[in-house]
């Protein structure tokens, strides 16, 4: 029987630089975590969604700002920096357009689709010595991406960017993310990758020692360890479901009807359970569903728990995302984790921000 280890903290790296830092569409605090565990001093962080303001003040001990990034004025910013620190301002905009999980949409249409445009705005008004924006790996393709680029190359920052794997940085999770850098002072690259193949973190090593959990329950000491309910079909379904297999694995008479038909075909990975040896799939914001895709538990007849969905984020496990008293709603929180920028990959990037920046200290 697997039991519950005592819950770790963030290692926090102190960092003699004065480095502050501005995150927009900071989310529930997933980058601003990270850089704050790398010693960088995180003065505020902006995002549109007040669902975000408890969990990120909570645990982060800094300020939430709910502002449209859109119209947000350059004082508002600026005046925040403390004299005499290094500037940063990171970002994570909506990835919503630029998702291969939105094929098919119009996506166009969709307002976030400029929001890079803001973020240059606010680039060239504020003048950071350095700025890092992640993303969904297609935005590389968009005409926006870019523009963002060029407009940063215009302003004499020295861009680079890469499609990071983020289980190199030691994120349990199979998750690919663009990270772009620039800086006013020089060239600057990503830090080399921590983990290799074969020292991936996997779904064990992260949720593994999490008590046991029935599918519709909430575990008494943490109400975040909570899972949603499975219907009597889909617990015939992941009752006979193996560690990454498929429903094609099933009894034809437990196959979806849409699945039979040809072109459902081509989607096997819905109604799967992670395997207990290897990082986790994408955690998207129906990660609580398991028939959003493959997470099914490795061994319990259950969809993954909101907590267990946190952690493969790489939020640390007392990360509290709701305020004493509040409502636990599995969307809500769903789509709050599974925006988030992952913790580790946060991390890397504010490692990158102050080596660089070592070298410019004087």
């Amino acid at each position: 029987m697997l039991r519950a280890k005592p819950k770790k903290r963030s290692i926090r790296v102190k960092c003699k630089l004065p480095i502050s830092a501005i995150d927009l569409f900071c989310g529930v605090g997933g980058l601003t975590r990270g850089l704050i565990d790398e010693g960088i001093n995180v003065v505020a962080g902006v995002d549109i969604d007040e669902a975000c303001k408890y969990p990120y003040e909570k645990n982060n001990g800094t300020i939430f700002l709910k502002k449209d990034v859109e119209i947000l004025k350059r004082t508002t910013l600026s005046t925040r920096y403390p004299r005499g620190h290094f500037r940063v301002l990171v970002g994570c905009a909506p990835c919503q357009p630029f998702s291969k999980y939105t094929q098919g949409q119009n996506t166009r249409e969709d307002a976030k689709w400029f929001l890079l445009r803001a973020f240059a705005r606010l680039v060239e008004q504020t003048k950071p010595d350095v700025v890092s924006m992640e993303n969904v790996p297609e935005l590389e393709k968009h005409s926006i991406f870019t523009e963002f680029v060029s407009a940063l190359k215009k302003l004499e920052y020295h861009v680079s960017y890469s499609i990071v794997f983020c289980p190199d940085y030691g994120v349990p999770q199979h998750r690919s993310r663009l990270v772009l850098f620039a800086s006013k002072l020089g060239p600057i690259e990503i830090v080399a990758p921590t983990h290799k193949t074969e020292s991936y973190r996997t779904v064990k090593d992260a949720i593994g020692h999490l008590p046991r959990l029935r599918s519709g329950k909430i575990n008494e000491d943490d109400p975040l360890h909570r899972c949603s309910s499975l219907s009597l079909l889909n617990l015939e379904r992941i009752r006979v479901s193996q560690p990454g297999g498929t429903w094609r694995d099933w009894p034809r008479e437990l196959v979806a009807k849409c699945h039979k038909e040809k072109t459902g075909k081509t989607y096997p990975s819905v109604y799967g359970r992670m395997e207990w040896n290897q990082p986790s799939p994408t955690i998207t914001t129906q990660f609580f569903g398991f028939g959003n895709g493959r997470f099914g538990h490795p061994t319990q007849s259950r969809a993954i728990s909101l907590r267990e969905g946190a952690i493969l984020q790489s939020f640390p496990e007392d990360y509290v995302f709701v305020k004493p008293g509040g409502e636990y709603a599995m969307k809500t929180i769903g789509k709050l984790i599974g925006n988030a920028v992952p913790v580790r990959l946060g991390r890397a990037v504010g490692r990158t921000i102050v080596r660089h920046l070592k070298k410019y200290e004087r």
